[in-house]
């Protein structure tokens, strides 16, 4: 008896489209574990894995596919490996790389008949959903949180996409804590993630979502002071790369800064004065510990290995930003570097940079391990949630691959005496999207020919018919817009747009305003006598909707549905990340939501339970 004789009757027609098949798996942690495993013996005939992280002891109790001699090793390339021995004649190819590098481009995910997204933060979460909507690929969305846990099928055109319900903020906390008297731990880690990083590698603290930048508050004294001290490290930032860095970093921010604080005696009549802190006395005590001290992960450093491990790994990230100013096409936008909690080098700063401002506070330190899962907002989930979520993402693409959208459903998993699984109908896109919303072509592009004044003026004024008030930008910030057009002359690869970039047109006029277009580049040799810039396809580009006028009933706004019902719908998570502080150029960027990062809470007040043994 074949081993898929039982699949074959169950599935009929499907199984040989299955077997057919090429896929995609985006993450392998909790659910990524599980779902690798059902794509496996379900029989899908290729699958590619793509996965950033490595294997931590405390995955263990949950990603299956992992054992203790695994640890520290790729996740993709050991989930490939143990779940290949499930099913043969299954092709598995796996990526340990981030899912945003370039090389996984639009036309990459073109290549694939379904994505499916087991990935536990925002960020990496509508990146995926951007490029599937581009590639006009189906995508399987999914998260767990402690027992909640959530599926989700997105299809260009035809329902909702990630981005169409707005995500609730993250948690802030007043400047004033996190700057002159914090009392927790998460307070320094605050600071060392969404200031201190940001200011030496990133933007600005303008930009961090969980410190509350409301100046009219009972902040602004502080954000004033704040944004004093983020100038003096600017001006430090330009000695990167010097052996005097470290020195420099350390002595403005755990000493002089510190002992600033402390002249102010009057805050400290009633808690504990910071101890500020001395570089020379450290890096005396510090002569016996190494680089492996950042490894010891479980265990709570002492201040000098925080101090080690502290002017290490801001040494590796300054050699990582001067390779990137060196080496990458960044066009007139500034080089940085972003926090992410599976990066080494950023984890380890922020771990060392916490530890050592709780030190000087007089508040517990913690481990890595520990300062990684409050850094990132993770909640780690149950391994029974994931096994269940990825079993429906399997139900649901079946679904999809029949071609049989209308059956499928967003489905929840609630921690509920009534109901355990519920469903709602998938709803159609939201046109006041930012992401789904747009206009979407493909651009071919000769780089080496191309300016920007050919995209201007020839593409999109003469060809595509905008007017005077319109502006274009890039991933790293605004190229072009009517008072800001010193870029025009610039060919494409000065201004860092290269294959796989996005470009994002937004018409700014006051009367029947174009929706937003985003054009991804194709680069491809063009005939010398034609021009650089060529539009492969007809493209229709609708006039946005006007807005509905705002109802009120007895002087009270009634809020809007924009997707939710009886404003009981709430979204997602598998161990949910809060994201880093944004690192774009601040101005007209185009996708850029506010509002995008936290933990979602899944509620079971929804219609319809679902059948399990899926029509």
């Amino acid at each position: 008896m074949g081993r898929d004789k039982f699949a074959r009757q169950s599935l009929g027609a499907l199984h040989t489209r299955i077997k057919q098949s090429r896929v995609l798996m985006v993450g392998a942690g909790g659910i990524g574990c599980e779902l690798l495993k059902n794509l496996v013996l379900t029989g899908f005939g290729e699958i590619h894995i793509v996965d950033l992280d490595t294997i931590d002891l405390s995955n263990l109790n949950r990603q299956f596919l992992f054992r203790n001699e695994h640890i520290k090793k790729s996740k993709a390339m050991v989930a490939k490996e143990s779940a290949g021995k499930f099913n043969p004649n299954v092709k598995i190819e796996a990526y340990h790389d981030n899912i945003k590098d370039p090389k996984f481009n639009v036309a990459w995910f073109k290549g694939f008949g379904v994505v499916f997204n087991a990935l536990d933060n925002l960020e990496a979460r509508r990146h995926v959903n951007k490029m599937c909507l581009a590639a006009d690929v189906p995508l399987v969305e999914s998260g767990t949180t402690g027992f909640n846990g959530q599926v989700q099928v997105i299809r260009k055109n035809r329902t909702e996409c990630y981005d169409c319900v707005t995500k609730d903020p993250p948690k802030s906390f007043p400047v004033c804590t996190i700057r002159s008297t914090p009392s927790q731990p998460i307070h320094c880690i605050v600071w060392g993630k969404s200031y201190l990083f940001t200011e030496i590698f990133g933007t600005s603290e303008d930009d961090a979502p969980d410190m509350d930048m409301n100046e009219d508050s009972d902040n602004a004294k502080e954000i004033e002071n704040l944004r004093q001290e983020s100038q003096a490290l600017r001006r430090i930032r330009d000695s990167m790369g010097s052996e005097e860095f470290p020195r420099l970093v350390f002595n403005k921010v755990f000493k002089e800064d510190i002992e600033r604080l402390r002249s102010m005696e009057d805050m400290w009549k009633n808690r504990r004065a910071p101890e500020a802190l001395d570089y020379d006395a450290l890096a005396q005590e510090a002569l016996g510990a190494g680089p492996a001290v950042a490894q010891k992960d479980q265990v709570v450093w002492t201040t000098a290995e925080n101090f080690a491990v502290f002017v290490d790994s801001l040494k590796r990230l300054s050699n990582r930003l001067e390779e990137t100013r060196a080496n990458a096409d960044v066009g007139n936008s500034t080089a940085i570097l972003s926090f992410d909690k599976d990066d080494v080098d950023t984890l380890d700063f922020v771990a060392a940079s916490a530890n050592l401002r709780s030190h000087i506070f007089g508040i517990e330190t913690r481990s890595k391990f520990d300062i990684k899962q409050m850094a990132g907002n993770i909640i780690p989930a149950i391994a029974t949630t994931n096994a269940m979520t990825a079993s429906l993402c399997v139900l649901q693409a079946f679904k999809v691959m029949r071609n049989e959208l209308e059956k499928a459903k967003m489905v929840f998993l609630t921690r509920s005496t009534e109901r355990v699984i519920s469903s709602e109908p998938l709803r159609p896109p939201n046109p006041e999207c930012p992401v789904c919303s747009v206009a979407q072509s493909t651009l071919e592009v000769d780089t080496s020919r191309a300016t920007l004044k050919d995209l201007v003026e020839d593409l999109l004024r003469l060809q595509l018919g905008y007017g005077e008030e319109f502006s274009v930008n890039s991933e790293a910030g605004i190229l072009y817009d009517p008072e800001e057009d010193e870029n025009l002359p610039k060919a494409f690869n000065e201004l860092g747009l290269k294959d796989g970039s996005f470009i994002t047109v937004i018409d700014e006029s006051d009367e029947n305003a174009k929706v937003n277009l985003v054009l991804s580049i194709t680069e491809k040799s063009l005939d010398k006598d034609s021009k650089p810039i060529n539009l492969p396809a007809e493209i229709t580009i609708a006039n946005k909707p006007k807005a509905a006028p705002v109802a009120e009933t007895n002087g009270h706004v009634e809020a809007g549905t924009n997707g939710v019902t009886n404003g009981k719908r709430k979204r997602e998570a598998d161990e949910v990340d809060i994201e880093s502080a944004n690192a774009t150029k601040r101005g007209k960027v185009a996708v850029t939501d506010p509002q995008e990062n936290d933990i979602l809470v899944v509620d079971d007040a929804t219609d319809g339970a679902i059948l399990i043994d899926d029509d």
